[in-house]
């Protein structure tokens, strides 16, 4: 088939700038081109080309200042190949399935969603109705946010398939492989803490990720584990560091500690993926209803034992104290805490967690299995349409 991957509008692809959404596709796009023809619309930012040919993947990027803005621009290109499109695939912005309908009426859709985009805030409730009853499946990255779905819209029941993200776990080297080790030693040492235990935040800046509720418990921490750093890893935004009241405020708080707290700043998502090897824990602390955070892929592929909080659909990755922690008092210091020390406490439980996840991110969680899902509901669209292309 032909199909078109509508991107949203904030972020480029390949991820250059970062992104859960767009690490995702870029993921994906080499698996599923073996099979389809994808035409990739997304954002032109990032220095790359307005059109590019990658094998069996063509990418249009389109400017766009706002949201309407560029998704006007791809309204107009699509308008321009509709007839050869068989399934329009959108992410996360399920008002534009309507609106690209309406230029691509013989089209096929289907719907990714990473987001609570279907509460009325977002989508009035008529509209809704309207994409549901159109779009050939919707899939969604948690069962959360699947299960919210067909609680509002009944209608939407056998429409709806959870789709796990992942991780390369061929670019995370899991604790204890030998190019962990090298890594670890060198970035322990660049940091000039290399007699310390490390735990590690990967996420933006931002009170909904909830690293302040982290400085607040490494300081407890600290206390009695005083050879404990924290590395947060990110800035406030994609692409920038900029500084916020925020990111100024934590700050602040880095200084009343009585360990190191290392800012990364932005890294790109290549730069990534060796910082988890600094790392002896791994916190994610939202604070707001997560989808299921992506990071948690990251930190299982690493190998490292997991503290999550019981926010949104984290949890649906972990089994309690074997692969992970989670924690229901979310915004409770003094409980993430006490998990942390406890982890620091039992290595060889810290150890054997990472190890389980490591194990669960290379049976469970791969982009292999992501792609092999996507492309059987791809193929039972063009099986019951009978699309010969």
């Amino acid at each position: 088939m032909n199909i078109a991957f509508i991107c949203t509008e904030k972020l480029p692809v390949p991820p250059v700038l970062g992104g859960a959404i767009q690490i995702y596709i870029d993921n994906i796009l080499p698996i599923l081109s073996k099979e389809h023809h994808i035409t990739v619309f997304t954002v032109l930012k990032g220095g790359l080309p307005e059109h590019e040919e990658v094998g069996n993947v063509t990418f249009i990027r389109v400017k766009g200042r706002t949201k309407s803005e560029y998704i006007k621009e791809v309204e107009n290109n699509i308008s321009c190949i509709h007839e050869k499109l068989d399934l329009i695939h959108v992410f996360n912005r399920p008002r534009w399935v309507r609106q690209l309908s309406r230029v691509a009426p013989d089209t096929y859709f289907s719907l990714s969603l990473h987001n609570e985009m279907m509460l009325p805030k977002k989508i009035n409730p008529p509209q809704a109705k309207e994409c549901i009853d159109k779009v050939e499946f919707i899939t969604t990255v948690s069962k959360f946010i699947g299960n919210e779905v067909i609680n509002m819209y009944p209608s939407a029941k056998g429409k709806v398939f959870p789709v796990y993200s992942a991780a390369d776990i061929n670019i995370y080297h899991p604790v204890g492989s030998k190019k962990a080790i090298e890594n670890k030693k060198e970035l322990l040492k660049k940091h000039n803490i290399e007699d310390h235990k490390v735990v590690i935040c990967v996420s933006r800046l931002s009170p909904k990720k909830g690293q302040q509720i982290v400085m607040e418990a490494m300081k407890i921490v600290m206390e009695s584990h005083p050879k404990t750093a924290l590395v947060l890893v990110g800035s406030k935004w994609y692409g920038s560091d900029e500084i916020d009241e925020f990111t100024s405020m934590l700050h602040g708080k880095a200084n009343e500690l009585k360990g190191p707290v290392i800012f990364t700043g932005f890294l790109t998502p290549d730069e990534v993926p060796k910082l988890y090897n600094i790392a002896d824990i791994f916190v994610c602390a939202s604070q707001w209803r997560e989808p299921l955070a992506r990071i948690h892929y990251e930190g299982m592929a690493a190998g490292l034992p997991i503290i999550t909080t019981n926010r949104g659909g984290n949890s649906e990755l972990f089994e309690q104290n074997v692969n992970g922690i989670v924690l229901d008092d979310y915004d409770n210091p003094i409980a993430m805490a006490e998990k942390i020390n406890y982890l620091l406490d039992h290595e060889d439980q810290a150890k054997a967690m990472g190890k389980k996840a490591r194990k669960d991110a290379e049976e469970n969680y791969t982009f292999q299995r992501v792609a092999g899902q996507l492309l059987s509901l791809f193929n039972k669209v063009k099986k019951h349409h009978n699309i010969k292309r």
